[in-house]
């Protein structure tokens, strides 16, 4: 390969996933998308694409506190650090400045924020960048990016995340056709709940099957894949019984 193959490869390689994945995207947005899904999809596709090492989407509740939607990891390192969202850190700055909002190592933060250096040291994940999900000037949420290296990205690898961040608001906004502020916390409100239904149902699962939470959820994404159903739907369907966790097993892996 000559030089010049050398310089372009790459980075026409990752042109040519990063095209890829907006299509990806921009299939689910039809009538009916599970927006879960979708943005689980989303954080997977943003580790696969930015070389970073986990990437997660918060929404505000009707109290405007940030919670967690979906993440690529279910990695308990992660979710420790992410339960000091709403105290300080760049996602809360992200969220209130609407502007991106980083760190390239977390624990040396120990003055702007005491309390999440001391959990960064702990958790593995040391640089960190919060991008903003808003709608004019209305914010919406964050999608927090994750490295176990400490070091800024690159300019134009947070240029492509808060292009993803722009798709993540997308989805958000297409579920319904939005008129006022009120509508949107309603939308936002719904989603936490769907959130909040599938922890418990993955939980169950976990516990009925033995495996690992992050197993459970993969279990009860590609059934729900296998049999059109939203994933929301599914975890009602495990909590109620009317589906047995036993047949989660034979859906086909990779959904």
């Amino acid at each position: 390969m000559t030089q010049g193959d050398n310089a372009g490869g790459p980075s026409t390689a990752r042109d040519g996933r990063l095209a890829a994945t907006f299509v990806e995207l921009a299939d689910t947005l039809v009538a009916g998308f599970d927006i879960i899904d979708m943005l689980h999809t989303l954080t997977e596709r943003c580790v696969e694409l930015l070389d970073v090492t986990a990437a997660a989407v918060l929404l505000p509740d009707r109290r405007s506190a940030l919670q967690l939607v979906a993440s690529s990891s279910e990695q308990p390192r992660l979710l420790d650090l992410m339960r000091l969202r709403n105290q300080e850190g760049p996602f809360l700055d992200a969220y209130h400045s609407g502007e991106p909002a980083a760190s390239a190592d977390l624990a040396a933060e120990v003055f702007r924020w005491p309390r999440l250096a001391e959990a960064a040291r702990d958790s593995g994940y040391v640089g960190t960048q919060a991008l903003p999900l808003r709608l004019r000037d209305q914010p919406l949420g964050v999608l927090g990016l994750f490295s176990a290296d400490a070091g800024a990205l690159a300019t134009d690898t947070v240029a492509v995340g808060q292009s993803m961040a722009d798709i993540a608001t997308i989805s958000i906004l297409h579920t319904r056709a939005f008129q006022r502020r009120e509508q949107v916390a309603e939308q936002l409100h719904n989603t936490l709940n769907a959130r909040i239904t599938i922890e418990q149902a993955k939980g169950f699962l976990a516990e009925k099957l033995r495996v690992p939470v992050g197993e459970a959820f993969a279990l009860m994404r590609a059934h729900a894949h296998a049999h059109h159903l939203a994933l929301t739907e599914l975890a009602r369907g495990v909590l109620t019984s009317q589906v047995d966790p036993a047949d989660l097993r034979s859906s086909p892996p990779g959904g």
